[in-house]
C-alpha cells in the first residue's frame, strides 16, 4: 500500500525496444517515465524540488508553488503540490499544446498564458514566474516558492538518487551506455553522475532536436542553435547550472526527420504511444547502439504520451507544413 500519490513517482520499468535491439544486436532499453502519475518523467523534478523547499524552510503549509515551464513540469508540481498541500501557479508560452494546458488545469493549477520569446527579454516565461513569486512573497513573506527547475540542482541531485541507480539495478550493472535529450540537464546530468559513479566507462550521450544550441556547444565548443523541430520542452540556448555537471561523451543532433517516424514506429512495432521527445531519445539509442557496436545495453527514457501532442503528432495539415507527414496505417 502506497500513502499517497507522490510514493507512486520512481521505479519505473525497463522496456526492451524488440524490433531495436534485434536490429542493432544491442539490448535496447526504454525507462517508462511516461508510467509517473503525472505522466511523464518531470514528475520526478517536481517531487526533488519540492522536498528540498520543504526541507530548507523555502516552501512553507499553504505557499503557492510559481513555476515556468512549457508544461510536463508544471502537471508534476501541482500533482505533487496538490499531495502535499500546496496550490500551483503556472506561467507557460502559448505556443505550447492544448493537451498539457487543459491537463494542467485539470490538475488544479492557475495557468498563465503568454507570448512566446527568447530567454534573453526579461518577458520570457521563465523570467516572469520569478518575478510573480518575488512580488507575492514581497506582499506576504514566504507564501510563494519558485522552483526555477532549470537552475535549482534539487532537480538534478533528484535524478542522481534515484533514476540513475535504478538503472543500474534493473540491468545489474550491465548498462553500458545511457542517453537522452535534455531541457533542463536535470535528467541527463543526473543520471550521467550516477552512472559514471558506478562505472566511468559507461557512455553518456545527449540526443538533441533541431533548434537546440547543445549539440553544437558539446560538439565544438560553441552554443549555436541549428535547425528546427516540432518538438516541445526540450532543447536549449544556455548552459543551465543543472547542465553543467553532465558527464557528457558524445552528442548528436536528431533531426524531425528520424524522430518523428520513430514516434510512429513505437506505437506500431511496440504498443508504445510516445510523445516527440521519446522519439529523439530512442534515435538517438539507436545511434549509440551503432556507435558502440553489437553486444551492449544501451538505456534512454521514454518521457510522456503521445496523447498530450495529437494537434502536432496525428495533425496531416500541421505535419506538411513542417515537412513531415502522417504513417501510413494512420486512419484520421
Amino acid at each position: 500500500m502506497h500513502n499517497s500519490i507522490i510514493d507512486c513517482i520512481g521505479n519505473t520499468p525497463l522496456i526492451r525496444l524488440n524490433r531495436l535491439s534485434d536490429e542493432t544486436g544491442c539490448e535496447i532499453l526504454g525507462k517508462a517515465e511516461f508510467m509517473n502519475p503525472g505522466g511523464s518523467v518531470k514528475d520526478r523534478a517536481a517531487l526533488g524540488m519540492i522536498r528540498a523547499a520543504m526541507a530548507s524552510g523555502e516552501l512553507r503549509p499553504g505557499g503557492t508553488i510559481v513555476e515556468g515551464t512549457a508544461g510536463n513540469t508544471g502537471i508534476g508540481l501541482a500533482l505533487v503540490g496538490n499531495a502535499l498541500g500546496f496550490r500551483s501557479l503556472i506561467v507557460m508560452p502559448d505556443n505550447q499544446s492544448k493537451g498539457k494546458i487543459n491537463t494542467l488545469r485539470a490538475h488544479g493549477a492557475e495557468v498563465r498564458l503568454i507570448p512566446p520569446v527568447p530567454y534573453k527579454n526579461p518577458e520570457h516565461f521563465v523570467h516572469t514566474s520569478g518575478r510573480i513569486a518575488a512580488e507575492m512573497n514581497a506582499e506576504n513573506a514566504n507564501s510563494a516558492f519558485w522552483p526555477n527547475q532549470f537552475e535549482n540542482l534539487a532537480n538534478r541531485d533528484f535524478h542522481e538518487q534515484t533514476t540513475g541507480p535504478e538503472i543500474w539495478e534493473q540491468t545489474e550493472g550491465r548498462v553500458d551506455g545511457f542517453v537522452c535529450s535534455v531541457g533542463t540537464g536535470g535528467t541527463l546530468s543526473g543520471v550521467g553522475r550516477a552512472l559514471k559513479a558506478r562505472n566511468p566507462d559507461i557512455k553518456i550521450a545527449l540526443s538533441d532536436p533541431g533548434g537546440s544550441a547543445l549539440h553544437h556547444y558539446f560538439a565544438h565548443g560553441e552554443l549555436k542553435s541549428v535547425g528546427t523541430s516540432i518538438t516541445e520542452g526540450i532543447g536549449n540556448s544556455r548552459i543551465t547550472a543543472n547542465l553543467e555537471s553532465a558527464p557528457i561523451d558524445i552528442s548528436w543532433q536528431i533531426p524531425d526527420s528520424e524522430a518523428i517516424p520513430m514516434v510512429y514506429s513505437l506505437i506500431r512495432d511496440e504498443g508504445l504511444v510516445l510523445g516527440s521527445s521519446s522519439g529523439i531519445n530512442v534515435v538517438g539509442a539507436l545511434r549509440l547502439a551503432q556507435d558502440l557496436g553489437p553486444g551492449h545495453t544501451i538505456v534512454t527514457l521514454l518521457c510522456d504520451s503521445a496523447t498530450r501532442y495529437m494537434e502536432r503528432l496525428f495533425n496531416a495539415e500541421y505535419l506538411q507544413s513542417q515537412g513531415l507527414s502522417l504513417p501510413t496505417w494512420y486512419q484520421p
